[in-house]
């Protein structure tokens, strides 16, 4: 490692779709290894409203737009990306996913207009790697892989996938998950627990056993079928509440199962919020769900483990990788008794809300710099 932050940096040019709070302690770490400049092609995250601003205050490292090209069917291609290669004058490229960005990208490559190393980030599950979306994903993915240099992948399982497949080599999969710093979510801890004793008073949550779910109201998420298959598991523990923050299409559907279910009393929408006014809602609880069918990661479970809540984690999303004995449990949403055995062991782990102190709730998440640093070393040198 010593050895790498020695060397003189390479540049590393990465086109991205859009600055989100979960990319930048990812993108703050290759900014120590590499020379890092990131070229958004959207400068707003597309149905999700948030303050850029604040997450363009904690960058380390360089950004700029490209804003101009067309877009159809969530399909997009930006101009300039060729000047911008030429200008930056980078040592390693990469783009994302099975993109059109990623195919121009390897069309530069193809016509000997760049000769740099190139690579993609591919954010997909191993579910999702194993049952491909399309014919049309699966004919982009395996013409991409063959294609580039090398891959960013999430999880060691997705990497062995890539490697009995495709055949590839260990140097030319990295494994790096979008992690986030402890320290950074968790460095204004008297105004997170002020936040949470509010939450808890306005809630009533005190000496309740509180499940929380994060994120956006989408049919991917499967909170349907998670409220219908333990709608008599809530309603039989008079000190269970389960609080779904966010906001999205799925709302209106959501509140009319809660009705159905007579669940009023167990099952609360308290809104969308974001930084610390959502990190308190971790330090409110006692566990966290995530039931989705597909989920690529899952970036709120390594938020829920950093604030020191066990993760009750579907099978199908990419951050089942983080779960171990001792922070949580790995269930299948689509098996009925599996979640309600599942939930009940997970459930019966479970503190109740009690008074709030966040020294006292430990980070659960390892620190994976040193695996990081050892995963994009892969790189370091030509």
């Amino acid at each position: 490692m010593e050895e790498i932050k020695n060397t003189k940096k390479q540049k590393m040019l990465i086109f991205h779709p859009v600055l989100a709070t979960y990319r930048i302690d990812q993108f703050n770490f290759l900014n120590e290894m590499y020379d890092l400049e990131v070229v958004f092609l959207f400068d707003q995250m597309w149905n999700f409203n948030i303050d850029q601003n604040k997450i363009t205050d904690q960058c380390k490292f360089k950004t700029s737009y490209l804003l101009s090209g067309p877009r159809y069917n969530g399909r997009l291609f930006r101009f300039g990306m060729y000047r911008k290669i030429r200008k930056v004058k980078p040592d390693i490229i990469l783009g994302y996913e099975y993109s059109f960005t990623t195919q121009y990208l390897i069309l530069l490559k193809m016509l000997g207009l760049i000769k740099q190393r190139l690579g993609s980030f591919i954010d997909d599950s191993l579910e999702i790697c194993i049952n491909v979306q399309s014919k049309v994903r699966k004919f982009a993915r395996d013409h991409t892989v063959k294609s580039l240099d090398f891959l960013v992948v999430m999880s060691s399982d997705v990497a062995n996938f890539h490697y009995i497949n495709f055949n590839m080599e260990q140097e030319q999969v990295i494994i790096s998950p979008i992690l986030q710093l402890p320290e950074r979510l968790r460095s204004n801890s008297e105004i997170l627990e002020n936040r949470a004793r509010l939450y808890i008073k306005k809630y009533n949550l005190s000496g309740k056993k509180v499940l929380l779910f994060v994120g956006r109201f989408i049919p991917e998420k499967a909170l349907d079928l998670f409220i219908k298959t333990v709608s008599h598991f809530l309603k039989d523990r008079d000190d269970c509440m389960f609080l779904l923050v966010g906001e999205g299409r799925e709302f209106e559907n959501l509140k009319s199962i809660v009705f159905e279910e007579k669940l009023d009393d167990r099952v609360l929408f308290p809104g969308k919020f974001q930084f610390d006014e959502l990190y308190a809602w971790y330090i409110s609880s006692s566990g966290f769900v995530l039931p989705s069918l597909s989920e690529t990661f899952g970036a709120v479970v390594n938020e829920a483990l950093i604030f020191g809540l066990n993760v009750l984690c579907s099978k199908f999303a990419g951050a089942s990788s983080l779960i171990t004995s001792y922070n949580g449990v790995i269930f299948n949403p689509l098996d009925r008794e599996d979640t309600l055995s599942k939930l009940e062991l997970f459930y019966n782990q479970l503190e109740p809300v009690s008074e709030v102190c966040l020294a006292n709730r430990p980070s659960l998440i390892d620190n994976h710099k040193e695996n990081l640093f050892k995963e994009w070393g892969k790189l370091a040198y030509e």
